[in-house]
């Protein structure tokens, strides 16, 4: 199948190498387009424009920043939906507020072509291993369409209802992870006068039930961490924190109250204005871990 992909950043450009690997005719598109290169040496056609990307494809998997980033990259001067798109299919990946999910869904459907949602689960190892796991919001038709592609991506693919149903499942479970990264971190500055090795003790927490799942893998990074190495980032800080304000903004657009995203809102906003935005998001634990 000839797929398009728009956003390169590290899920982005692990998906479409993910693609280009189970066989589809796979082209790239991103501002920067220095981002593409690996893709295109693994195979993939660069596209000079999101409308020459769909022009080359008949479906088009987005995965953007923001909303802001979404409206340029579809209705802009060169934008995806500037051309003849009936017919084709859209996989809207991205984490947003469903609300504009819902609202580009509608314009999409007017031009013609279906729409989907797919916020994932999991990081750019999973992404490449086709392991995220997807919270898919479409038409049932549309996602009859989309779940082939999906189940290449994802090791368990959920349609949670409409368009906009996605966004608020991964709210749901990105909630948990990023408080725990509050939690961790204040659970490390509470151990250290132990003075245990940071080895011993990530070990020790992660074979308790005060782990989640994914400390099982990235304990031993946080441990490297607490020593003063670098990590390979897969997620950000500031991505936490973008999502933690969307949150927040969907909370209190549906009267919801919900402290813990507030506190750790805050408390993260601190860590990222020291500097730590562009680092793993496991950083923040760390940096917390030593106040």
């Amino acid at each position: 199948m000839q797929i398009g992909v728009a956003g390169l950043g590290r899920m982005g450009a692990a998906i479409a190498a993910r693609l280009i690997e189970v066989g589809h005719t796979v082209a790239v598109w991103n501002r920067t387009g220095d981002k593409a290169k690996p893709l295109v040496e693994a195979g993939a056609t660069l596209a000079t424009t999101p409308e020459d990307l769909i022009e080359h494809s008949e479906v088009v998997v987005s995965i953007l920043t923001d909303a802001a980033a979404i409206d340029h990259v579809y209705n802009g001067e060169h934008g995806l939906l500037v051309g003849d798109v009936a017919g084709k299919l859209f996989i809207e990946m991205s984490t947003v507020r469903p609300e504009i999910e819902v609202a580009l869904a509608a314009v999409v459907r007017a031009e013609g072509a279906g729409f989907v949602e797919c916020p994932v689960g999991g990081t750019t190892g999973p992404a490449r291993q086709g392991k995220l796991f997807g919270f898919m919001g479409a038409e049932p038709a549309d996602a009859a369409r989309a779940k082939p592609i999906l189940d290449q991506l994802c090791r368990r693919l959920e349609h949670v209802g409409p368009v906009g149903n996605g966004a608020l499942a991964k709210f749901t479970i990105n909630m948990p992870l990023m408080i725990y990264y509050q939690a961790l971190g204040e659970a490390l500055s509470m151990a250290r006068p132990m003075g245990l090795a940071p080895e011993r003790l990530l070990d020790i927490i992660c074979d308790t039930s005060g782990a989640p799942t994914m400390m099982k893998a990235r304990g031993p990074v946080v441990a490297r961490m607490l020593q003063g190495e670098d990590a390979a980032v897969t997620f950000t800080l500031e991505g936490c924190v973008k999502d933690l304000q969307s949150m927040q903004a969907e909370g209190r657009a549906r009267g919801l109250s919900l402290p813990l995203v507030q506190m750790t809102l805050a408390c993260m906003e601190e860590s990222a204005s020291k500097g730590l935005g562009g680092k793993e998001a496991a950083t923040h634990s760390v940096y917390w871990s030593k106040k």
